[in-house]
């Protein structure tokens, strides 16, 4: 499955309705490796600081924090629905689809794990809706789908009914609502500029990224990794002074720790390796400011990389222009995130853009802006 288009409102700073539609690609016959079955694969997301590429990423996850037990979104405990607004629901739909089923998941919360409300409709057709405030549901076609056998008598108030029929049904892997959740259970969003391995959803517990390419044997993976993108040093797992196993650069005279010795950059070059080599098992991945340590070329590179050699939907948040290139990209799958809106290139202005456009030049130039 793929998502197909995803809609917030009241969260955090997006008050009024924001919506990505990964169905909205315009009729280019270039970069076709940023599609995935007629869906936008690849993506950029631009704006100015403050405007929310951080928070929008995080609104997509917020579907893992009630429905999979995976590494949960910490940061979103507090102001989680717009401080401005009056209405204390945040509100998100999800549209997935593949080329058998069509899915939107809804739902409303007060917080992280306070379900208001639950819609879940198949090809069109709604299969239940219930409100968890004011007790009032439609379950008139679980039949249908299989879904009639439940006993609601055991239903915790609080719990996702999505999730209570998908933990105590006997579905099939190609039952809709199992496809929807084996799609959340492998969404990934991570930081990889942040100090720490900050990410939400994917796996259960957090650990070491060092330990994990250690203990997994990519160590010698991650040097040539390195040394693709031209940092010149070769790594390899020693132990250190507290008998466990750490990565260490080789030099002439002595070892010196990864840790303390890589710069800023070739640490956000091992947090992506780190996801990288897990990154075939992911259905969505958002990376958020992915090369605020890189070298222009580098960024290039690694965007390269994941077009030619990924399948899933992964989405960039960068403020690196010179990524704006219809070599690289194209107008449909780079986006501009404003204070009122998020919108593609070829939807944020009136001229018909083509391969030969410099997308960098129009953006400094406040084309997009609105």
């Amino acid at each position: 499955m793929h998502l197909k288009k995803f809609e917030v409102k009241n969260y955090k700073n997006f008050q009024s309705g924001f919506a990505l539609d990964f169905a909205k690609i315009g009729k280019y016959d270039f970069n076709e490796n940023c599609l995935v079955d007629s869906f936008i694969k690849n993506a950029v997301i631009y704006g100015k600081n403050g405007v929310g590429k951080s928070n929008f990423g995080r609104a997509i996850m917020d579907i893992t924090s009630h429905l999979v037990d995976k590494y949960k979104d910490i940061k979103a405990q507090t102001s989680y629905c717009n401080a401005d607004a009056d209405d204390e629901r945040a509100w998100f739909r999800y549209t997935l689809a593949d080329d058998k089923d069509e899915i939107v998941y809804e739902y409303e919360k007060a917080s992280p794990l306070q379900l208001l409300s639950e819609k879940f409709s198949i090809n069109g057709e709604l299969v239940f809706s219930f409100d968890y405030e004011k007790s009032v549901d439609e379950f008139s076609n679980l039949a249908k789908y299989g879904l009639e056998t439940l006993n609601w008598r055991f239903l915790d108030n609080g719990v996702s009914v999505l999730r209570y029929m998908a933990n105590n049904l006997s579905l099939d892997k190609d039952h809709p609502i199992m496809k929807l959740m084996a799609f959340v259970s492998n969404m990934l969003w991570f930081c990889s500029y942040a100090t720490q391995n900050e990410y939400i959803g994917f796996k259960a517990i957090s650990e070491s990224m060092s330990d994990y390419i250690i203990r997994n044997g990519h160590v010698g993976g991650f040097g040539d990794f390195l040394k693709k993108h031209d940092v010149n040093e070769t790594v390899v797992a020693e132990t250190n002074l507290t008998g466990q196993k750490d990565l260490y650069f080789v030099h002439k005279k002595n070892l010196l720790p990864f840790g303390t010795a890589a710069s800023s950059g070739t640490n956000a070059l091992l947090t992506f390796y780190y996801w990288y080599v897990q990154m075939k098992k992911a259905s969505f991945v958002y990376v958020d400011e992915f090369d605020a340590f890189y070298h222009f070329e580098l960024a290039e590179d690694i965007v390269s990389l994941v077009k030619e050699e990924l399948d899933m939907q992964v989405i960039f948040t960068s403020h690196n222009t010179n990524l704006l290139s219809n070599r690289l990209l194209r107008p449909d799958c780079c986006f501009i995130l404003t204070k009122d809106r998020l919108a593609s290139f070829a939807e944020a202005t009136e001229r018909e853009l083509k391969e030969g456009h410099n997308l960098e030049k129009l953006y400094m130039s406040g084309e997009f802006d609105g």
